[in-house]
């Protein structure tokens, strides 16, 4: 695939007539999932040896067995940059899979991806938390990127295809692959939340970034909030106004287009993880875990990926002010946080995980005795065995996002307990509350809130607090992965089958990440059992209580 090079005016949405030359002839896939990354992840061996292997995240997970029956293809970066390969990828078919590598260069991973993708769109789209830059040079290669994936994904789709788009760093893709094949059907899903439009509209780029969304037939969202402040941005800014969910657009040939904007809350594979909680290996594992840390009352579990929106800081604020206040102790509690390192080329990262390892510090360094420790705080991360394994152990999850489009590691949680019980502490401010009502809602910011929602959570009875997860985990499994890609691409117009579908090859991983930091956690995932202490050791026996 050669890597083209388009001149794109700042602040335009780049026209089919802007790019290069006419528009490819038609592929041979009647489905195709445009992503930022593709469906496998790369792996060196020890003699230099280069294979691949499917990557376990969640969306992979729900998409792969349908692409397979279809002979789908998936179009996204293969994971190097261009000047790391000895000669370009070109497509590949691995495990039925057909794969379409589109070539990034070490400078555009850092003003596409690094840059617009997430030092302008993610603050901005989790409500400023921290500060957004705005760079032009940053949105001048978006659009440029964003082009190419256009292109692979039109030279790959056969006449009259289904396109689904994934996530923010694609937002231009639709249109710009309505003006090569208005023959296809486009979808796009934003995994991240939209923000308000007194928001959404410090974007200087607004207007065409909204127009680049709309090229699709189908756009959907986490929850009714996002879907309600995309139609807002789309009214205040464009002018055209939703009617039950859906707005007329008007194309460049003056002809008229209806675009469908809806929530579809995704979800994750279920069965996995409800299995890997039954094995009495990992059951045995999650008793070994609660050995190793003393055996404590009550475990507090957080799992985050680093990042300034997962609310780390205020759990930690609650958490030690509970114990300075006498309410928990360091006998009767302890806090594991689990803190998957992330995007360490950004500055805003840097100082929050310096912060974060200040704090935990400070905690410890007031509250240990010789025999228990206030906060085990763990920054890499863990395979799903071990992530389940911990879920077992835990008596409390700490989920306190201050903003987030789902969070999938509270709905791991549930799959993962069960029957057992266990207490969810979530906030309201994650999507996955819209569907977990049964946990204990918190807003996050609310510190005196939150310790009082911990205290809750530490003394709910065992009856209670099973009556609760059951509810929970009857609603996963209503609403797995599967369900989500089968509604939404039912909603599109592709054939899904019905039927349930998951891994092949026997693959199993967590899907608490987002699409692109499922990679990131994998980078720094620990292959030895989490041992209580922070240090990699041995296996172990154990159970879950």
């Amino acid at each position: 695939m050669h890597n083209t090079t388009v001149d794109i005016p700042t602040g335009t949405v780049p026209f089919v007539e802007k790019l290069a030359q006419d528009p490819p002839a038609p592929g041979h896939s009647d489905l195709v999932v445009v992503a930022n990354r593709l469906a496998v992840d790369r792996v060196v061996e020890e003699d230099g040896t280069i294979s691949w292997r499917r990557s376990p995240g969640g969306l992979v997970t729900a998409l792969a067995p349908i692409m397979t029956r279809q002979e789908g293809a998936w179009v996204g970066w293969g994971g190097s940059p261009e000047e790391e390969l000895d000669e370009p990828l070109e497509p590949f078919t691995h495990e039925g899979m057909h794969l379409i590598p589109v070539p990034l260069t070490e400078r555009e991973l850092v003003e596409y991806y690094e840059g617009f993708s997430n030092s302008t769109l993610w603050p901005l789209y989790h409500d400023v938390i921290a500060r957004p830059d705005f760079h032009r040079q940053w949105w001048d290669t978006y659009q440029q990127v964003n082009a190419r994936f256009a292109h692979a994904a039109a030279a790959t789709a056969a006449e009259g295809a289904t396109v689904w788009v994934q996530d923010y760093q694609l937002q231009l893709v639709p249109r710009i692959l309505r003006r090569l094949r208005p023959d296809l059907r486009i979808g796009y899903f934003h995994h991240i939340p939209f923000p308000p439009v007194e928001i959404y509209a410090q974007l200087p780029w607004r207007r065409p970034v909204l127009e680049g969304l709309l090229g699709a037939d189908l756009i959907g969202f986490q929850r009714r909030s996002d879907v309600s402040n995309f139609q807002g941005a789309v009214r205040r800014i464009l002018g055209s106004s939703f009617r039950s969910n859906t707005v007329q657009v008007t194309e460049h040939d003056g002809g008229a287009r209806t675009v469908g904007a809806a929530a579809f809350p995704i979800s994750i594979d279920v069965d996995t993880i409800t299995d890997l909680a039954q094995d009495p290996d990992i059951q045995a594992r999650a008793r070994q875990i609660r050995e190793e840390l003393g055996n404590p009352r009550t475990i507090l579990l957080g799992v985050d990926r680093l990042d300034y929106t997962k609310g780390i800081r205020h759990r930690i604020k609650a958490f030690s002010e509970l114990l300075e206040d006498g309410r928990l102790s360091v006998e009767d509690a302890c806090l594991v946080q689990v803190a998957s390192p992330s995007r360490e080329g950004v500055d805003s990262y840097k100082e929050l995980r310096d912060e974060i390892e200040l704090s935990v510090g400070r905690v410890n360094g007031t509250f240990d005795t010789m025999g228990h420790t206030a906060i085990r705080y763990l920054h890499h991360s863990y395979p799903v065995e071990e992530m389940v394994a911990l879920y077992l152990a835990a008596d409390v999850m700490l989920v306190t996002a201050l903003r987030d489009g789902m969070n999938l590691v509270a709905k791991e949680y549930v799959a993962a307990r069960g029957g057992w019980g266990g207490v969810l502490v979530l906030s309201e401010f994650a999507g996955a509350a819209d569907q977990l009502r049964k946990a204990l809602l918190v807003n996050p910011h609310d510190i005196d809130g939150l310790k009082d929602a911990i205290m809750e959570a530490t003394e709910m009875s065992a009856g209670e607090a099973t009556k609760r997860m059951k509810s929970m985990h009857r609603q996963l499994i209503t609403h797995d992965v599967n369900k989500w890609s089968r509604d939404f691409l039912d909603r599109l117009g592709g054939a899904v089958p019905a039927e349930r579908s998951g891994p092949d090859d026997g693959g199993q991983q967590s899907a608490f990440m987002d699409t692109d930091d499922d990679r990131e956690r994998r980078d720094h995932e620990v292959d030895e059992p989490f041992d209580g202490s922070g240090r990699p050791d041995g296996p172990s026996p154990g159970d879950g209580r």
